[in-house]
C-alpha cells in the first residue's frame, strides 16, 4: 500500500514521505526495495513555499528543494550551491551510490563525509563580492569562512536528522 503510495505520486508532505519510507527500510524484501528504489531514482520531490513536496518526472536530484531547504536553515550564512552541486556530482559519479534509494541523504552525506563544508567555505569566504569587491585579509577570510562552516554544518546536521537510520538497501 505504501510503495503504490509513492509511485502513485500520492505522498505529498515531508512528514508523509519520511512515514513510508521509515516503514519500507524496515523490510528487506525485493518486493519492497526494488519499487523505491525504481520510485526515487526515476523521480524526485521539490520543496515548495508551503512545505508541500511536488512530484517531477525526472531524475532531478531534489537540487533546488534541498537547497532551499538548507538555505532556510542558514539565513545569516546562506548555504553554497557549488557544494550542493559539487556532493550531486560526487554522488553520481560513486559507485557505492546505489546503496541508498535516498538521492537526498546521498548528497548530505557526501558533504559531509568529502569535507565539503569547509572547502567551500573557505572558497566563498575569499571571494572578493564578499568584501564589497576588495581583496579580503587573510584574517577576514579565517573569521567569515568559519561562520560559514558553523552555520552550514549546523544546517546539514539538521537535515540528516529527518533519518534516525541511514536509509540504505541491504
Amino acid at each position: 500500500q505504501l510503495v503504490n503510495a509513492l509511485q502513485t505520486h500520492r505522498l505529498n508532505t515531508i512528514a508523509e514521505l519520511r512515514r513510508a519510507e521509515k516503514s519500507l527500510a524496515t523490510i528487506d524484501s525485493a518486493d519492497v526495495s526494488e519499487p523505491m528504489t525504481s520510485a526515487c531514482a526515476s523521480s524526485s520531490w521539490i520543496l515548495d513555499g508551503v512545505k508541500k513536496l511536488t512530484w517531477l518526472g525526472t531524475y532531478y536530484v531534489n537540487y533546488h528543494g534541498l537547497l532551499t531547504e538548507l538555505r532556510s536553515l542558514t539565513r545569516n550564512y546562506p548555504f553554497s550551491s557549488d557544494c550542493v552541486e559539487e556532493a550531486k556530482r560526487r554522488v553520481y559519479s560513486d559507485p557505492n551510490s546505489n546503496r541508498s534509494w535516498n538521492l537526498a541523504w546521498l548528497v548530505l552525506t557526501k558533504i559531509q563525509s568529502d569535507q565539503l563544508i569547509s572547502y567551500y567555505a573557505r572558497y566563498q569566504a575569499s571571494q572578493p563580492a564578499m568584501w564589497g569587491n576588495h581583496a579580503p585579509t587573510a584574517d577576514g577570510v579565517a573569521k567569515l569562512a568559519s561562520a560559514f562552516v558553523s552555520e552550514w554544518n549546523h544546517a546539514v546536521s539538521q537535515m540528516l536528522r529527518y533519518w534516525d537510520r541511514p536509509p540504505v538497501s541491504h
